[in-house]
């Protein structure tokens, strides 16, 4: 599942960054940076995505098996909240609120469960 989703986001961060550079033309300097600055943190967690299930795929369950899917599902959820809030602010002018700072700590918290996931791995 991780690694679908990671290739579901790295293929729409590819077309959100084609967009960003052709089709969003209206967009101030500060909205483009913005848009710009989501697609590569996107883009990156897409790649974590895809790693972290290559990750469980040889894990041998236990606590790092468990702090691995939290990890894809952090980054899963934290992508669509951070990008998504970023993307509907500067190209639907969507309020978001807090969206975009809570999904940047999802980002941060899936990183540190892959981190435990690794250090808690039976292989």
């Amino acid at each position: 599942m991780w690694i679908a989703l990671g290739g579901f986001f790295g293929s729409t961060g590819v077309a959100m960054a084609a967009a960003a550079a052709h089709a969003f033309r209206q967009l101030d300097a500060h909205g483009l940076a913005a848009v710009q600055s989501a697609v590569q943190m996107q883009g990156w967690h897409a790649i974590a995505l895809v790693l972290t299930g290559l990750w469980l795929l040889q894990a041998q369950g236990g606590a790092g098996r468990t702090l691995g899917s939290l990890a894809g599902g952090g980054f899963a959820l934290g992508i669509l909240l951070f990008c998504g809030a970023i993307y509907g602010n500067h190209l639907a002018g969507l309020h978001t609120g807090p969206l975009a700072p809570i999904g940047g700590v999802l980002l941060m918290l899936a990183w540190l469960c892959l981190a435990a996931s690794a250090l808690t791995a039976r292989h």
